[in-house]
């Protein structure tokens, strides 16, 4: 369960989705995103671009963070959903998934990447920012409990051949 990360423990390594993540996958989204979604949403939400659905998982292959990616817009990648376990925080497991993620949308032929975050979430709001994420609108009552939502974009340069 979220929670038992070891910051001793060798670094999780990335690796696709798997069904039978969901449990962990909900938990930890509970937890940092505030949501309850269906479960068998996670896998429909990946199906169109697998590659885009990122897990970070410990030696055990328990998920201690993940970076759902699609492609709804030609040309865009959107992080859909991205959470990193609280006791995993600090570790740079969120790093690999956004550098990740970002390399495999320019590889994708992207040129642009959008993500939606809580106007009350000020240490992602910074992450994103560092990443070149900028707000480009203010999404009113966006979320299930009637938080705004800011609307964030950056651009993608094209991948190296």
């Amino acid at each position: 369960m979220p929670g038992t990360f070891d910051a001793l423990s060798p670094t999780p390594r990335l690796r696709g989705f798997r069904p039978e993540d969901v449990p962990t996958i909900s938990a930890i989204v509970a937890e940092a995103l505030h949501e309850h979604y269906d479960p068998s949403l996670y896998a429909s939400l990946g199906a169109d671009w697998p590659e885009g659905f990122l897990v970070a998982a410990t030696e055990h292959e328990r998920p201690v963070g993940f970076l759902l990616g699609v492609n709804q817009v030609p040309g865009e990648s959107r992080v859909l959903m991205f959470a990193v376990e609280r006791a995993a925080r600090g570790s740079g497991v969120g790093h690999r998934l956004m550098d990740t993620f970002l390399e495999r949308s320019r590889r994708r032929g992207f040129r642009r990447a959008t993500l939606e975050v809580r106007v009350s979430n000020v240490g992602a709001i910074r992450f994103y920012t560092r990443y070149r994420y900028s707000v480009i609108d203010l999404l009113r009552n966006y979320y299930s409990d009637g938080e705004n939502g800011y609307h964030m974009a950056r651009e993608l340069e094209a991948a190296a051949p």
